[in-house]
Parts: C-alpha cells; structure tokens; sequence
C-alpha cells in the first residue's frame, strides 16, 4: 500500500465509514467467502514478494494462491525424494 499523506489516511476512513461494503448475504460470493469455503488462509508478504507473484500470475494466467501452492508442493516433492 502507498504511503498516504495524514488528509488522504482521513479521506480514506471517512469513505470507508459512511460506504459500508455490501455484502451479498449467499454465503458463497465474495472473495472471502470462496477462500473460507476452501480453507483459505491470509498471508502477509514483503512488497518484492506481492510484485513477484503478481507478475508470475499475471504471466501464467492464474492466480497468486495458485502460484504458491506450486511452489510449496514443489518444495514437498524435492524434501521426500531427498
């Protein structure tokens, strides 16, 4: 995220307090819906970490969650045939 001056940090709140989100009430739209539904689970990256991705996915057509898991099942493979 952009480093935001002290005016846009209260811009930023205020739109957010008088916009509240919508919420679809389905259960089953909305991006924290499917990843609750799938076991999902946040992760908190640097900044050189979220451009890799997003470029490798962007590049791959698929998704950042699903560049990760790649790379983490490679990592599985690689460890038991060690």
């Amino acid at each position: 995220m952009p480093n935001l001056t002290d005016e846009e940090y209260d811009a930023l709140d205020e739109y957010w307090t008088t916009h509240t989100p919508k919420l679809s009430g389905d259960g089953k739209n909305g991006s924290f819906a499917k990843r609750a539904g799938e076991g999902g689970h946040v992760v908190v990256v640097d900044n050189l970490t979220a451009k890799w991705l997003s470029v490798k996915a962007a590049a791959e057509h698929s998704s950042p969650d699903e560049i990760i898991g790649n790379l983490v099942r490679k990592e599985i493979i690689a460890a038991a045939s060690a």
